[in-house]
């Protein structure tokens, strides 16, 4: 059985860090302090949702963001009073009652969506609150950037929506600053149509983890912050934060194996002397070795992927694991629940530790997260 552990101390530093450099950025427009709106989708980068959600609150967190209807929902059974905000708009009458009957604040992105949560609001009486989405070029939910005579159109005849908050959210702000620049200006322009024209936008926010460290100047009113709680950046760390979880499993079974025998699926790796092997149960199915999607990355990253794709093709993979602080090499395929490691005159005994360098996000749900 593995385990994922976070790193309490290790969190709560990022989590400092993460205040502290948003307060050094100054006060917004009004005066207020920068707000951290912590993005807590996708069971948490898989830390958890509930008891990362609860030790973020712990340390002074008070706003969260989700993606999902079913991690809103969860939120709530769990106790969690809170503001939470759905990032991702619909236009589905069931599923906006859904949102409003759990105090969730819902985001308005088209016609559509502003038509119906009106309706809605009229219907019982009340005053909806929602964050509006701008689309600057991601091309997901929202209103386009440009249609902004649409836009003014549709929002001026809202009687029974709060706009709390206006946002978008950028695309490449980790690699590319010109077009970050540009969605930015995008945003802005968009903002000032809006005020112009009496609507009330609320509380700005566009940085996610990356623009929040790399533009301090578009801060704005408030950042969501997601992968920089868990130290993982795609750039210079400058902030000093910390990787804050790993995958643990213990050594399960020890035997020697003979020259030339088969170890793992497709028979792609044989002993080529007489080996001493630990078993381990954790495989690509408990997240070990799963690594981003490609199409995240720079072009060059892209062609780096494809070269070691094909070079991983003609040999052998070097993948290493810690057992006691040691670096074993693991041999033949990864299993989708085992690894088999080179152990040879290695003082390794069953019951030892196992440490996997793991992305948080692909741990499988079912594996248990424990707080250390």
């Amino acid at each position: 059985m593995s385990t994922l552990v976070i790193n309490k101390k290790d969190l709560r530093h990022n989590i400092e860090q993460i205040k502290k450099f948003a307060k050094k950025s100054g006060k917004d427009d009004l005066g207020n302090p920068v707000k951290i709106i912590a993005v807590v989708k996708g069971n948490a980068y898989g830390l958890g949702l509930v008891e990362y959600t609860k030790f973020l609150i712990d340390n002074g967190i008070s706003f969260f963001a989700v993606s999902t209807i079913e991690e809103a929902i969860t939120l709530r059974k769990a106790g969690i009073k809170e503001d939470i905000l759905m990032l991702s708009s619909t236009a589905i009458k069931e599923d906006i009652k859904t949102l409003i009957k759990n105090n969730i604040i819902i985001t308005i992105g088209s016609k559509e969506d502003v038509e119906i949560a009106n309706e809605i609001g009229k219907e019982q009486n009340i005053q909806i609150r929602a964050h509006l989405k701008i689309d600057t070029g991601f091309g997901r939910y929202g209103f386009i950037y440009n249609n902004r005579d649409e836009m003014v159109e549709v929002l001026k005849g809202i009687t029974n929506i709060k706009i709390e908050g206006t946002f978008s959210h950028f695309s490449i702000s980790f690699f590319d600053d010109k077009y970050t620049k540009e969605q930015f200006k995008r945003f802005i322009d968009v903002i000032e149509v809006l005020q112009m024209n009496k609507i009330n936008t609320g509380m700005l926010h566009i940085c996610n983890s990356s623009a929040f460290l790399k533009f301090p100047n578009m801060h704005l009113n408030a950042v969501r912050i997601g992968s920089a709680f868990l130290g993982r950046l795609s750039f210079k760390n400058f902030l000093g934060l910390k990787k804050i979880a790993h995958l643990e499993a213990k050594v399960t079974e020890i035997k020697e194996l003979p020259k030339g025998f088969n170890i793992g699926y497709s028979n792609i790796y044989k002993t080529p002397s007489k080996k001493k092997i630990a078993i381990i149960p954790c495989g690509y199915l408990d997240g070990f070795n799963i690594k981003n999607e490609v199409d995240m990355f720079r072009t060059i990253d892209k062609f780096r992927y494809l070269i070691n794709d094909i070079k991983s093709f003609f040999k052998k993979q070097n993948i290493y694991v810690k057992i006691k602080d040691i670096n074993c090499k693991v041999l033949g395929r990864i299993g989708a629940y085992h690894i088999v490691c080179d152990i040879t005159g290695k003082d390794i005994k069953i019951g030892d530790t196992v440490i996997f360098p793991i992305n948080t996000k692909f741990v499988n749900s079912n594996i248990r997260r424990e707080y250390r």
